[in-house]
């Protein structure tokens, strides 16, 4: 990385400390880190006590590098902890889910016995439909509660479900099918998305062409348009888990008994199937869902704004929130711009006191204006989450002082799909936050950042994350290829777990992830993040939202590309101009210094997103280099793209 860059983005002075009332009640104390510094292994098994185990553990860590076992011995379910235990309890009218369909138009509050109820008989049917313990499901559906309710029939039943994200097209779900080897196939006919019936059957049809080996095909009817039918193999959810029993007894499982799998795509390589367990990960998950939200299931309305196809959406609205009897938002919409209000009209008719979202999706709200939420009250808010890609210091602070009313704490937290959990972040009753960083690392869990020879680098120093410890949620390798796994994650340094991302200690000993090392561009010679980039445009206060790539360059190497959407309140013939786009440059090469000022700017209204607020870079990098695109059908708005070349095309960047 940079070092000039490096020392102009991170020289943080400004400070927040918990709120006193939040402190005082705080699940988690200083005394919390002291415990797990003390006795790592020992905080872990503490928190694994907090989970219903029908055999306890003989071992709590057996590590034959780089593969573990966690609780070794014990056995439990994973639906059972999230669900039947709080019925027998006595917390079964407590609701689980306020579930909104895309743009209000429906309303399902689901209560723990709800759940319970349709998880049975889904378990029942699944049952009929020949899926046994260790068979692979795989589930193609959008955020509705049948797909909480899927997930956890297969989890009681001890299949493990591959959830492939309801944006994926027919060839990504086929290869997801393929490796998984999946018998069984669960979606829907369709999904609402912006007010409209869209088809998801037909993409399931499409891939099934070529998976031979799926039996059964469960389809939940949620839009009631008509779908082509194969007698041999659908079956409607209606007509074969609306009559199943809702009684079913739960077999307990080994606690390394694979839960889930789920898929990451590779840019070189076919997407890896991330493994998952279940004992290590459900402590994981649940520890951290309590502690760093500091969840209070008696007072709390808490809203992961992710999608459950993603790893977001399996450990912070499914299983951690469920483990720990929480009451969730579940909204099947996305942000969009014809309806700029919708997300701080459900938190204030719902009274959410914890939302957790993505930085991307924080800019867009912040990019349509602090206008669209003056006239909602959200007082109810108490605590604030980022998650998914580092944040920038003025998305970081708006995010605290216009959402948060400046009284709440930003939770800035990293993890990745591989950790199955959260790994880096602040804790809101101890911490002193900064804005745009991740801070510490989560009791228990141990990382380092380190130079290219594997030496760990000084207060002030950045270089590669690494963790060096096991924890409880980590994978436990790729899917049916440990090779990949070892060469993938514990390669590139000797004895530690990789993660991909770059990252400083700033002087004060805390952490700041930079994105992927893979964002790295080398313009002359000089190593330069595009997240340092992006954050310094974003720093220019006509700047909402940025991202920036690399382009091959003849002179240089690689030349730095940004796309820039402006903030609302600059008009429009102000952010076409030649002298918006140099101030920009200008303002890049200020607060990083010349090497990283942008060789162009295109000024664009929007950026190309996926369903889940993350901005696909790698689109943008083909623009930039006039490549032809790949697959776009995962993006929120397609056209975005269409729109974006034909800017590029026609001059409309600016160049020196």
């Amino acid at each position: 990385m940079s070092e000039l860059a490096l020392d102009a983005l991170h020289h943080e002075t400004r400070r927040f400390p918990p709120p006193e009332d939040l402190a005082r009640e705080a699940n988690a104390t200083a005394e919390t880190y002291a415990a797990a510094e003390t006795d790592r292994l020992g905080f872990w098994e503490e928190q694994a006590r907090a989970l219903s185990w029908e055999a306890p553990w003989s071992q709590v860590l057996d590590w034959q590098r780089p593969f573990s076992k966690w609780f070794v011995g014990g056995r439990l379910n994973a639906c059972v902890n999230a669900v039947d235990r709080h019925v027998e309890n006595g917390a079964g009218e407590k609701v689980a889910f306020h579930w909104i369909g895309d743009g209000e138009r429906e309303r399902r509050d689901v209560t723990y016995a709800d759940l319970q109820r349709e998880v049975c008989k889904a378990a029942n049917a699944l049952t009929s439909l020949n899926v046994k313990a260790g068979d692979r499901v795989t589930i193609y559906m959008p955020m509705i509660p049948e797909t909480v309710v899927t997930m956890l029939a297969c989890a009681r039943i001890g299949a493990p479900h591959n959830v492939v994200f309801c944006g994926f097209s027919s060839d990504s779900l086929r290869g997801r099918i393929l490796d998984s080897d999946s018998r069984v196939v669960v979606t829907t006919d369709g999904q609402f998305r912006r007010g409209a019936p869209t088809p998801v059957k037909p993409a399931v049809d499409e891939a099934l062409e070529a998976c031979p080996d799926v039996r059964s095909v469960l389809v939940v009817r949620r839009t009631g348009d008509e779908v082509a039918w194969n007698d041999a193999r659908d079956v409607w959810w209606h007509d074969v888990v609306d009559s199943a029993s809702d009684q079913h007894e739960a077999a307990a499982f080994d606690a390394e008994h694979p839960l889930f799998m789920m898929y990451t795509s590779g840019t070189t390589a076919k997407p890896k199937g991330i493994l998952h367990t279940t004992g290590g990960y459900l402590t994981h998950v649940s520890a951290t869902h309590r502690l760093v939200f500091d969840l209070k299931p008696d007072r709390d309305i808490y809203w992961c704004a992710a999608d459950i196809g993603w790893i977001t959406g399996h450990s912070y609205i499914v299983y951690g929130p469920l483990i720990n009897q929480a009451t969730s938002l579940m909204y099947e919409g996305t942000p969009h711009p014809n309806d700029k209000a919708r997300w701080w009209k459900l938190i204030q008719d719902h009274k959410v006191t914890i939302l957790y979202t993505a930085p991307t999706t924080i800019r867009t709200l912040m990019k349509w204006g602090a206008e669209e939420l003056e006239p909602y009250d959200l007082s109810s808010l108490r605590l604030l989450g980022s998650v998914g890609e580092p944040i920038n210091p003025e998305a970081w602070m708006w995010y605290r002082d216009t959402v948060g009313g400046g009284r709440t704490p930003v939770v800035d937290t990293w993890w990745q799909t591989e950790t199955g959990g959260i790994m880096i972040t602040p804790l809101p009753g101890v911490t002193a936050t900064k804005p745009g960083a991740a801070m510490t690392p989560f009791p228990g869990v141990s990382a380092d950042v380190v130079d290219n020879d594997g030496k760990s680098v000084p207060d002030g120093g950045g270089g590669f994350l690494v963790l060096t410890e096991p924890w409880p949620g980590m994978l436990r390798g790729i899917w049916g290829d440990d090779e990949r796994y070892k060469q993938t994650y514990w390669s590139r340094f000797e004895g530690v777990y990789f993660a991909g991302d770059g990252a400083k200690r700033d002087e004060d000993g805390d952490l700041w992830l930079l994105g992927r090392v893979d964002d790295v561009m080398n313009v002359s010679g000089h190593r330069i993040s595009t997240t340092e980039v992006e954050h310094a445009l974003v720093s220019h206060p006509s700047v909402a939202e940025a991202a920036v790539v690399g382009a091959t360059d003849a002179t240089t190497g690689q030349a730095i590309v940004a796309f820039v959407t402006p903030r609302g309140s600059v008009a429009e013939d102000e952010s076409s101009g030649d002298e918006f786009v140099q101030s920009l440059r200008d303002h890049v090469a200020k607060q990083i210094g010349p090497i990283a000022k942008p060789r162009q700017v295109l000024v664009t209204p929007e950026l190309p997103k996926t369903r889940s607020g993350k901005i696909m870079r790698r689109l943008l990098r083909d623009i930039a280099e006039h490549r032809e695109l790949g697959d776009v059908t995962t993006l929120l708005d397609p056209t975005v793209t269409d729109a974006i070349r034909e800017r590029m095309a026609g001059g409309s960047e600016k160049e020196e």
